[in-house]
C-alpha cells in the first residue's frame, strides 16, 4: 500500500512534465518536416527529418538581429524593473502604513487589465516622442509590465528578513544605503536572483507590444516568429523552425538557472 501511494505521485508527476512538454515536441518534430508533411491533412507520422527549414529560416532572416534585440530588451527591462522594485519593496516591508496592502493590492490588479486597452494612448505616445520601434521604448514598457510581480515578489522576500538585523545595522552606525547594500541584499540574493529569472522570462515571451510596437528595426524574436505568418498563406514547418529558434536560448538558459530559480522561490520557506 505504501508503495503504491508513492507511484502515484510519480505516476501524476511525469505525466503532468510530458503534458507540458508535448507541444516543444511536436513543434520540433513538425520543424524537421516537409511543408507538405507538416500542412497535411492527417498527420504523418513517418517521415524523413529535414533541416532544410532551419537553413531557409537562417537565410531568409537575419535571427542573429532578433535575437540580439530579445537580449536587450528582456535583460534592460528586468535591470530596470529591479532598480524600481528593490526601493519600493524596501519602502513596503520596513516603513509599513495602512495604506501598503491596499497599494499593492492595486499594483497586482493592473496585471488584469487587458494591454489592448492601454495601446492606443502608449503608441501615440511614442510616436510623438518619437520612439516608436526603438529598443529604449520596448525596454521600457517590458520593464513597467513586469513592475507589479517583482515588487510583490521582492517585498515577500524582504519580510522573511528579521527586522532586528536591520536594527542591529544602525545601531553600529550604517546608513540607509549601507543597509539595503550590505544586509538587505545580501541576505535576499536567492530571492532576487529568482525574481530577475522570472521577469527575464517573461520579457523574453512577451509577444503583443512588441507586434504593435516594433518592426524589423528593433522587433525581437516574436516579430521574428510572427513574420512566417503572411498573406500568401501559413509555413508551418518554417514557422515551427522559427520558433524552435526562439524558444531554444531561453530554454536553455531556464534549464542551466533552474536550481537557482527553484531556490528563490522557496527562499524562506520552512525547509
Amino acid at each position: 500500500m505504501t508503495r503504491r501511494k508513492q507511484l502515484i505521485p510519480f505516476v501524476l508527476g511525469w505525466s503532468i512534465a510530458l503534458a507540458m512538454f508535448f507541444p516543444i515536441l511536436w513543434m520540433i518534430l513538425t520543424s524537421v518536416k516537409s511543408e507538405t508533411q507538416a500542412s497535411a491533412s492527417k498527420i504523418v507520422w513517418l517521415f524523413q527529418p529535414t533541416l532544410r527549414n532551419y537553413i531557409t529560416v537562417l537565410a531568409q532572416s537575419d535571427y542573429l538581429h532578433y535575437a540580439e534585440n530579445s537580449i536587450l530588451v528582456s535583460f534592460g527591462g528586468t535591470l530596470l524593473a529591479m532598480a524600481l522594485s528593490i526601493p519600493a519593496a524596501y519602502a513596503l516591508a520596513f516603513h509599513r502604513t495602512r495604506r501598503a496592502p491596499g497599494l499593492l493590492a492595486w499594483m497586482m490588479s493592473t496585471k488584469m487589465m487587458p494591454p489592448v486597452s492601454a495601446l492606443i494612448p502608449i503608441y501615440l505616445l511614442l510616436a510623438y516622442l518619437g520612439l516608436l520601434d526603438s529598443i529604449v521604448a520596448l525596454t521600457v514598457i517590458y520593464a513597467l509590465m513586469n513592475l507589479p510581480i517583482t515588487v510583490w515578489l521582492i517585498y515577500s522576500y524582504f519580510c522573511e528578513i528579521p527586522r532586528e538585523i536591520l536594527e542591529a545595522g544602525r545601531m553600529d552606525g550604517m546608513s540607509r544605503w549601507q543597509e539595503i547594500r550590505y544586509l538587505l541584499l545580501q541576505m535576499s540574493l536567492p530571492g532576487l536572483a529568482s525574481t530577475a529569472l522570472l521577469s527575464i522570462i517573461l520579457c523574453w515571451n512577451e509577444a503583443f507590444w512588441s507586434l504593435n510596437l516594433t518592426t524589423a528595426k528593433a522587433g525581437p524574436l516574436t516579430v521574428f516568429i510572427a513574420t512566417y505568418s503572411s498573406p500568401q498563406g501559413l509555413f508551418l514547418a518554417k514557422l515551427s523552425a522559427a520558433s524552435t529558434l526562439a524558444i531554444g536560448p531561453i530554454l536553455v538558459f531556464g534549464w542551466l538557472a533552474q536550481r537557482q530559480l527553484v531556490r528563490g522561490l522557496t527562499f524562506g520557506a520552512v525547509k
